[in-house]
């Protein structure tokens, strides 16, 4: 009889399981689809070599996430697989913009809209080392406090008032 039965294998049933077996507990993972992972899983679904995300859109944060990061994933085989452009947003116009890997290439592709993009985020990405260990750790309070109440500013504000706010 196992310690514990975990009921879903997606990124936190996941991360449930490798906590408690890591704490020397005997664990069960329960999963009802064929295939481990959740709303993480991928699958070829169209074409032969085309991999697409089965339940999710992306995962954006998964590489930044202080708990997936120390997990050895290469011992076991395993490894984070992430493309070269995470997203593309259709336009009204038929056309797409890409969110790309540098805040500088996604810009270089918004048109007008550049300056704006990176002032947004030129800071978010520079801060990244103070602010993920914040939003994605299990610890409460902030190391960089200052970096935290800037961030929280912007993220309490509606879609409406912050696009009127960086413009």
């Amino acid at each position: 009889m196992p310690d514990a039965v975990v009921v879903g294998s997606g990124p936190n049933g996941l991360a449930a399981a490798i906590t408690l077996a890591r704490a020397g507990r005997s664990v069960l993972v329960v999963e009802r689809a064929d295939t481990v992972g959740g709303g993480t899983r991928s699958a070829e679904l169209t074409e032969p070599g085309f991999v697409h995300d089965v339940c999710s859109a992306i995962h954006p944060l998964a590489a930044g996430s202080p708990f997936f990061t120390e997990l050895p994933l290469a011992e076991h085989g395993l490894e984070l697989v992430q493309p070269p452009a995470p997203l593309a947003h259709p336009l009204d116009d038929g056309t797409a913009v890409m969110l790309e890997r540098s805040v500088e290439e996604t810009a270089a592709g918004l048109g007008a809209d550049r300056r704006t993009y990176r002032r947004l985020y030129g800071p978010l990405v520079e801060d990244k080392g103070s602010l993920l260990p914040f939003l994605l750790g299990s610890r409460p309070l902030p190391r960089h406090p200052l970096t935290a109440a800037g961030f929280g500013l912007l993220a309490l504000r509606s879609a409406v008032r912050l696009a009127g706010r960086v413009q």
